[in-house]
């Protein structure tokens, strides 16, 4: 399984900040990330493939 940093998060469009990342993650809204080391998060890339999904599902049930 690939792992995301936040290099890699920009990469797939999500472009948000750090601080703006934790305070989603704090409201649950978007995927808690993994600690690999003292100082290194990373996201499974499966949990934000299906983020980025659900992101367009809602906005394809407001338009309907």
């Amino acid at each position: 399984m690939r792992m995301l940093s936040l290099p890699d998060l920009r990469e797939k469009g999500i472009k948000f900040s750090r601080t703006h990342l934790h305070r989603l993650i704090r409201q649950g809204k978007f995927p808690v990330p993994c600690k690999l080391g003292e100082n290194t998060n990373a996201w499974p890339e499966p949990e934000i493939d299906k983020y980025l999904q659900d992101r367009i599902a809602a906005r394809d049930e407001q338009a309907a």
